[in-house]
């Protein structure tokens, strides 16, 4: 499973290019890879860790849904590319401002937690290894902003609460704990 995992790697890698994660200026691609390392951590199977990895690229990258599938399938099998797609899937924000411009940002982020109260377990998961580690950055480096991450992040709880119940005991703790900061 490694050298699928380093392969999955460096797919990102190329996907996400030059991108720099906003405070740090760390290639983007350190984040996705702690958000692998904790959803194995909390028992994720491959396909989790390999979705972990690769949960930012349909959203924040040039490269199409199709064109990872076709990238997916030069490591893995076709169950195995089916599984990660539909992971990332779930994880890609649908209600954005680009295709939602009538609504705010309120009313997508209220629209995107319902959303993903209804995505897999497995999704949810990773999910909460997300927002673990955005909610460590976001809140070390724009307590400002911070604020209004952790109210959303609150919410998008209440909805998603179906994944690693050890994971998602966390999230609450951090978000309550950073409520009070």
């Amino acid at each position: 499973m490694s050298e699928q995992i380093d392969k999955i790697k460096e797919l990102a890698t190329k996907a996400h290019g030059d991108q720099k994660r906003k405070y740090s200026g760390d290639p983007y691609v350190t984040h996705t890879f702690r958000v692998a390392d904790m959803v194995e951590k909390y028992g994720g199977d491959k396909s989790q860790i390999m979705a972990a990895i690769l949960h930012d690229v349909l959203e924040d990258t040039p490269m199409s849904e199709n064109e990872l599938w076709m990238e997916l399938l030069t490591i893995v099998d076709t169950q195995v590319a089916n599984d990660v797609i539909k992971l990332v899937r779930d994880l890609t924000d649908v209600y954005t401002s680009e295709d939602f411009p009538n609504f705010n940002r309120k009313a997508r982020k209220e629209m995107e937690s319902m959303r993903m109260g209804n995505i897999s377990s497995r999704s949810q998961t990773i999910k909460y290894a997300d927002l673990l580690d955005n909610g460590e950055d976001i809140m070390k480096n724009d307590p400002k902003f911070g604020e209004l991450y952790i109210k959303e992040k609150q919410n998008i709880l209440k909805y998603m609460n179906k994944g690693n119940s050890e994971l998602y005991q966390r999230c609450l703790e951090k978000v309550n704990l950073f409520k009070k900061s």
